[in-house]
């Protein structure tokens, strides 16, 4: 006797292999002289050459196979169907059968034989594509995506450019990927209807490939071509995120013809993660007037006023953004994650005024389960600064989440908790054991190496950031950090200039890099090469330590008004840095 529910398995699959059915007898009498309006029923001869009793078998004995828990006959008898039938469906049902089995080998198998029964199907050609990215094959694709390209439809050519580095993001050789596109690329990149989509695509191929130099040449070639190119703004905004101010040119130009609200928004965005406030707040100023009922710019708004300790206007931004956000069509999940946000930053605020009731009141509003991690971290925040730093810390630590992961997580964020507090020699603690966790991590290392530092204990971070160099010498920002601790502590100010001018050759321009520069040539009694970097620096990237340091230069040459105001401004732009704070404590200084 059948059993009830394997009754319901066979009727499953004799739906698919039904609709397969209509799939393999609709084309093979589609066009044919017997298939007329004078004679609309298939001659059985026909029928039996089209789908015979055992294909029928196959496909039907493949789906019970699947549905049994034995993918690998099932694929077997699917791609035996689709050989015998050369149906392209049943190479397709083959190759998602491997793909769910997670067997990329005899995926790319199904493919292969696919595309060699039909090498004009775009369908073949885009699942082979993929394939063979996913597996790492990049090399045996440049010919795949120009026939993807050229089966395109011009409308959907540069939509279909633009997703190319996502296509591509998964392969491990960065470099090899980017001269493949390129070289994949070289048809389209010379049609004047594709050629910006076509830059815009090798520059972020080559962007990550760290090629920044090939990566701005590219934007720069795209916004030549199309000046108002929305993709080329984007490729340039990547670059300034990722330290190379010379995009700087080419986000300027794009501004001042008539840019998009929303792309104005996000190269606020990148200011704000650049710390360049002042700018982003003018750019925000400047979306908030040309489209008022856009909630995403009062949103990010007040983020930016509430990093300023202006209170009062954050409320008023978060009010407008909720307002706007209850009369917004949108679905239900972003709602809800604007909302979250919302009150993240209405509990921040009652925490800055130490109504430490009021932030609980407002995390409390939070229910969603995605978001419990933002808010247990914000509620440890709260119970750190009433002096409860131990249940804090236990809150961290007893958030849910046994994976590697969110192991990783919760100590980053008892870290980050720890650093707030100033409790580095703690702070530290954790981090190690974040590392011993993830010694291959090179990112933490180099977090451990600062927060040694912190705690007192130079010698480690020393021998941390000098292990980090030899292990990866592109790891510019250790050379920074190494340069910039000798010169702040007065010691080997000649090697200190060595290192940073190193970092400097990874990053120029960067503004971080030349306040380091600046400050050891400080150091070193140069005080006119000094200003210049500093200056530089500053005028790049206002920023409080940097203040800090220029400060200290004009001071030390008699221009003290001038030191005033920098120190004043970057104490605007940063209340409670350390740099700024322990600088005019030590020159004896109050604003």
């Amino acid at each position: 006797m059948i059993r009830p529910h394997r009754l319901r398995t066979i009727a499953i699959a004799a739906v698919f292999v039904a609709a397969i059915f209509a799939g393999l007898t609709g084309r093979a009498y589609a066009g044919t002289e017997k298939h007329t309006s004078r004679n609309p029923t298939p001659d059985p001869a026909d029928m039996q050459a089209a789908l015979d009793a055992e294909l029928f078998y196959d496909i039907l004995l493949g789906e019970l196979s699947l549905r049994s828990g034995d993918p690998g006959a099932a694929y077997a008898l699917m791609l035996e169907a689709a050989r015998r039938s050369g149906d392209e469906q049943l190479y397709r049902r083959a190759a998602d059968i491997a793909l769910q089995a997670r067997s990329g080998d005899y995926a790319l198998k199904a493919v292969q034989a696919w595309k060699e029964a039909h090498p004009e199907s775009r369908e073949a050609n885009r699942y082979l594509l993929q394939i063979l990215v996913a597996l790492n094959r990049i090399e045996e694709t440049p010919q795949l995506l120009r026939q993807e390209l050229a089966q395109a439809s011009a409308n959907d050519k540069n939509a279909l450019l633009l997703m190319v580095p996502q296509l591509y993001a998964r392969a491990s050789d960065k470099t090899l990927a980017a001269q493949v596109v390129e070289q994949a690329l070289s048809e389209v990149v010379t049609d004047p209807a594709t050629a910006p989509a076509a830059w815009v695509a090798i520059g972020r191929m080559r962007l990550a490939a760290k090629d920044y130099a090939g990566a701005l040449a590219a934007a720069q070639r795209a916004q030549e071509l199309a000046p108002t190119s929305d993709g080329a703004m984007l490729l340039a905004l990547e670059l300034l995120e990722n330290g190379q101010t010379q995009a700087q040119a080419l986000v300027d130009r794009y501004l001042a013809g008539q840019p998009k609200a929303e792309l104005r928004m996000a190269y606020a965005g990148v200011l704000l993660n650049l710390q360049r406030n002042a700018e982003a707040e003018k750019e925000l100023q400047a979306v908030t007037r040309a489209k008022p009922d856009f909630p995403d710019t009062w949103l990010l708004l007040a983020a930016l006023q509430l990093q300023k300790n202006q209170l009062n206007d954050t409320e008023k931004s978060l009010q407008r953004f909720l307002e706007l956000l209850d009369k917004a069509d949108v679905d239900a999940a972003t709602r809800q994650r604007g909302q979250t946000q919302a009150y993240l930053m209405y509990a921040q605020i009652a925490e800055k005024r130490h109504d430490y009731a009021a932030a609980e009141s407002w995390l409390k509003r939070i229910d969603n389960a995605q978001d419990m991690f933002s808010v247990q971290r914000q509620r440890a925040s709260v119970l750190a600064h009433q002096g409860k730093i131990e249940q804090a810390r236990a809150l961290l630590r007893n958030l849910p989440g046994a994976t590697p992961q969110a192991a990783r997580l919760k100590l980053q964020a008892e870290v980050q908790l720890l650093q707030e507090m100033q409790m580095y020699r703690e702070a530290y603690e954790v981090q190690s054991q974040l590392v011993a966790q993830n010694p291959q991590d090179d990112d933490l290392v180099y977090d451990l190496a600062l927060l040694a530092e912190k705690a007192g204990k130079p010698q480690v971070m020393e021998k941390l950031l000098r292990e980090l160099i030899a292990h990866r010498p592109d790891y510019y920002h250790a050379y920074n950090a190494l340069g910039y601790s000798l010169a702040d502590r007065g010691v080997q100010l000649e090697e200190a200039k060595r290192l940073i001018s190193k970092a400097l050759e990874f990053a120029p321009g960067d503004p971080y890099i030349t306040d380091s520069l600046g400050w050891v040539e400080f150091r070193l009694g140069r005080h006119d090469e000094a200003l210049r970097l500093l200056e530089s620096a500053y005028k790049t990237r206002p920023d409080a330590e940097i203040a800090a340091h220029l400060g200290e230069v004009l001071w030390s040459i008699g221009e003290r008004h001038r030191a005033l105001s920098i120190w004043k401004e970057g104490r605007r732009l940063n209340p409670d840095n350390e740099t700024l704070q322990s600088t005019l404590k030590r020159l004896g200084v109050r604003l």
